[in-house]
């Protein structure tokens, strides 16, 4: 881990949080690297039961560090090829995709601004919660350049290809409450209950069936792109496994006997 991206864990839950306030915590390539090397560990061990990205301040993540880019193509340095940084930039995009893809519930908690990687990155999450106040934008078209990090395939899915193509060809700004009406971000709440909020939502994500979470994301990521059949498919074989789990078996006894169910992530 670096100073940059502060790993916490507590109680079933890992906090990895960008640390570069006075950058508005925009991405390096040590804080990708940590990122890169966070989250397959993070997504098999049986101790975390979600996993929370946030930033330290009032930001997010303002997404690439744009002036570090400038500054190292000034230093006359001897540049990668175009394929070596295609490679490099897929590498560090994998993240995503493991946010995207991990058996347990991810959470994006958005104090403020989301820009760039780092509206991928939030995208990447199974949800989102931020400060109503908060700035969101694409970014990408007001410095040339395409977009990573899996925005694109992200905020398609979740707005469409029409609004998905305005957000991206526009890069306008949208606060964390028109970011909610969209269905880009769950919920927007006022800035000082942002923590709390946050907090609360992480644990009750945290306090679900493990197992059976991470059975519905591979489900719901079929849905996206698979047929009917092939759905009906993985959701009969992930739904005799998870009755078969410690969880299903405990909660099916609370149920009998009227009381709230304990899950434990087994």
């Amino acid at each position: 881990m670096t100073d940059h991206l502060i790993e916490t864990f507590e109680d079933g839950i890992a906090i990895l949080t960008f640390n570069r306030p006075d950058a508005r915590n925009a991405l390096t390539q040590e804080i990708i690297e940590a990122l890169s090397k966070a989250a397959p560990r993070l997504a098999v061990d049986p101790k975390v039961r979600a996993v929370v990205i946030t930033g330290t301040g009032s930001a997010f993540c303002a997404g690439g560090d744009v002036k570090g880019f400038v500054a190292t193509k000034a230093e006359g340095a001897v540049a990668p090829s175009f394929d070596e940084r295609v490679n490099s930039l897929r590498a560090g995009a994998d993240f995503a995709r493991w946010l995207h893809e991990m058996p347990k519930p991810t959470l994006a908690i958005i104090p403020g601004a989301c820009a760039g990687a780092g509206m991928s990155i939030a995208l990447a999450c199974d949800m989102r919660i931020a400060a109503d106040t908060a700035k969101l934008t694409t970014a990408f078209s007001k410095i040339g350049a395409s977009g990573d990090y899996g925005g694109s395939y992200f905020m398609t899915k979740l707005v469409g290809p029409a609004k998905a193509r305005e957000l991206y060809f526009t890069a306008d700004v949208i606060t964390g409450a028109e970011a909610e009406r969209l269905g880009i971000v769950n919920r927007a709440v006022p800035a000082a209950d942002l923590p709390r909020e946050g907090a609360a939502l992480a644990r009750k994500l945290a306090d679900l069936p493990t197992v059976a979470i991470g059975y519905m994301k591979k489900n719901l990521n079929m849905a996206e792109h698979g047929t009917l059949a092939s759905v009906l498919d993985v959701e009969a074989i992930h739904m005799v496994r998870t009755m078969q789990t410690e969880d299903h078996k405990q909660a099916s006894l609370a149920f009998v006997e009227k009381r709230p169910p304990v899950f434990r992530g087994r």
